[in-house]
């Protein structure tokens, strides 16, 4: 389990060949599940690059087929900490939402009626001004579920230079999304495991700086 910085893509593609997660993971253990392939050794879900947090890579197939099944089934847990512009109305929500590639822009995601099922539970832990921290749980795991759904609601994600049009003034130069949470079962033992991981410096910078606006 790792708490991987914002910044550091998970593994190697196009344009990203070096300074991945993966070959992190490699120079540190040798031993990788190979379901992923050559280029995703021991990767189960994939954070996105900007996107901070913690995540967990699998040693051998065996755990990565139990992991994987635990993500499909929706027993795993994923929680993630949101800044979204706005004042997000209500306490709790979902949105149920289908997501697929954009019809046009092609390297985006959106909602689409004929895309894959996508559900995301939000929960609001802060209201800062003209801003709101919210808890979004995942109940699938779409390709940026968080980043499309926020903005679909019209709260898009503080910083999202793809799916925000609004001016982010609290400094970030990201999406202001931490995965803070992951809860899942061992993949050998079936005992029920738990980890968090703080939030990083620009991300607790942001919202001390709105919490002192919110005072004044």
């Amino acid at each position: 389990v790792i708490n991987k910085p914002p910044g550091m893509v998970v593994h190697p593609a196009a344009g990203n060949y070096e300074g991945t997660l993966v070959n992190a993971l490699l120079a540190h253990c040798r031993d990788l599940s190979g379901i992923g392939g050559v280029q995703r050794p021991g990767i189960v879900h994939r954070l996105d690059k900007d996107t901070a947090g913690v995540t967990a890579a699998v040693k051998n197939d065996a755990a990565h087929l139990s992991l994987a099944g635990q993500f499909k089934d929706r027993t795993a847990e994923r929680w993630y900490l949101a800044l979204g512009h706005g004042n997000v109305a209500g306490s709790e929500g979902i949105i149920d939402a289908p997501i697929a590639r954009h019809p046009v822009k092609r390297q985006q995601m959106a909602v689409v009626r004929q895309g894959r099922p996508a559900l995301t539970r939000y929960f609001v832990r802060e209201r800062l001004g003209s801003h709101t921290v919210v808890e979004c749980r995942l109940e699938t795991g779409r390709t940026h579920q968080i980043r499309v759904h926020m903005a679909h609601i019209g709260h898009p994600v503080v910083g999202d230079p793809v799916y925000s049009r609004r001016r982010n003034r609290v400094g970030l130069t990201r999406q202001a999304l931490h995965a803070y949470y992951l809860g899942f079962r061992h993949p050998r033992t079936n005992q029920p495991l738990s980890f968090t991981a703080p939030l990083p410096s620009d991300m607790a910078e942001a919202l001390q700086k709105l919490k002192k606006e919110a005072v004044h």
